[in-house]
């Protein structure tokens, strides 16, 4: 029997040879920075710093007459000194549009400010560790980003979403058979999302070992690979335990004899394949909002937030390391809960 390693495991290690072909495209002392940050950030993390750097460094080729002729690697470390703010500010300008490969590639203001925080991180661990005698990124403004209105369902679209995936299918008769296949499958994720709040990579790396009945609880490996129990109600209790009776029966593939969540060739379903899975009953059932899976995460979280007015509890459950992330998710709310205070309070009573 192949080696029983986690999805965890199994995904970290994919992440780790990915970064080593990204790395050993880049020039060698970016290894004192991976290095350096590795037991900080999360591998899927790092890959993105590898990819972000890239860019970068392939602007400067393309750019700079004293690099003609050169490879990314070759790249002097003494060059990144020797930059300017405004180098960086002209490298933002042309991260708005470039070209690459015969194409036109676009970053909108959440594409542009990944890559110059990961360029910052990177020009500031090297100017920490003396590497290099001049900071340029430090002088140059994050973009700042427009929030955008958060998407989320109302109770009443919760309600049909579930019940479009319970129903019979309106399509060919290889649709129907597909659908009255899987149904209870996509109805135990689908609950299970909006019932916990978890996320979809969460979701889809769950074990049948995770999941405890005897306390209504599974184990979740969080972003930052962190383990942590997350507790569900009834319904989502039920519709797992539906869904177990005929996942017990199934035959999977070697190596996956202890997935949750199985694809149609009997393996773990990936992250796309659950993605793909939402967005069709959503677009069936709810054609006006553009539904994913973080759509869903974010209604679990209204919905518990509208319930408990505990921002701290709501950051707890969705495995939020900083209850602020979860506030700056949820302001719109909170501001309301602040506006009906005003109401509350007589000074002198009729």
């Amino acid at each position: 029997m192949a080696d029983q390693k986690s999805y965890a495991e199994q995904t970290n290690i994919k992440n780790e040879i990915r970064l080593r072909e990204l790395r050993a495209e880049l020039p060698p002392y970016c290894g004192i920075f991976f290095r350096g940050i590795e037991q900080t950030t999360a591998s899927r993390t790092r890959i993105a710093y590898a990819i972000d750097l890239k860019v970068f460094f392939e602007y400067l080729i393309a750019r700079n007459p004293t690099l003609k002729g050169k490879t990314i690697r070759e790249i002097p470390l003494s060059l990144l000194s020797e930059l300017q703010s405004y180098d960086i500010d002209e490298y933002l300008d042309y991260l708005k549009v470039y070209e690459k490969d015969h194409s036109v590639i676009t970053n909108h203001e959440r594409g542009i400010k990944r890559k110059i925080c990961s360029l910052r991180s990177f020009y500031n661990f090297l100017y920490r560790n003396h590497s290099i005698e001049n900071n340029p990124a430090i002088q140059v403004n994050v973009p700042k980003l427009h929030e955008k209105a958060i998407i989320r369902l109302d109770p009443n679209e919760t309600a049909i979403l579930l019940d479009c995936v319970e129903r019979e299918y309106s399509g060919t008769d290889r649709q129907n058979a597909f659908h009255e296949r899987n149904k209870l499958r996509d109805l135990a994720m689908m609950t299970l999302m909006l019932g916990t709040g978890i996320r979809i990579s969460e979701c889809i790396g769950l074990d049948i070992s995770d999941l405890d009945f005897d306390n209504d609880r599974m184990k979740v490996v969080r972003k930052g690979g962190y383990e942590a129990f997350v507790y569900f109600g009834e319904e989502v209790r039920e519709a797992l335990l539906d869904y177990l009776e005929i996942r017990k029966n199934q035959t999977t593939k070697e190596g996956h004899e202890n997935a949750l969540f199985l694809s149609g060739q009997m393996r773990r379903i990936t992250v796309r394949a659950a993605e793909n899975l939402v967005k069709k009953y959503a677009q069936s059932c709810i054609p006006l909002k553009r539904i994913t899976p973080h759509k869903l995460r974010s209604t679990y979280g209204t919905t518990l937030y509208q319930e408990t007015g505990d921002i701290y509890l709501v950051a707890d459950v969705l495995g939020h390391k900083d209850v602020n992330t979860t506030r700056r998710h949820y302001a719109a709310i909170e501001d309301e809960r602040r506006r009906s205070a005003r109401d509350k309070v007589h000074l002198r009573k009729d």
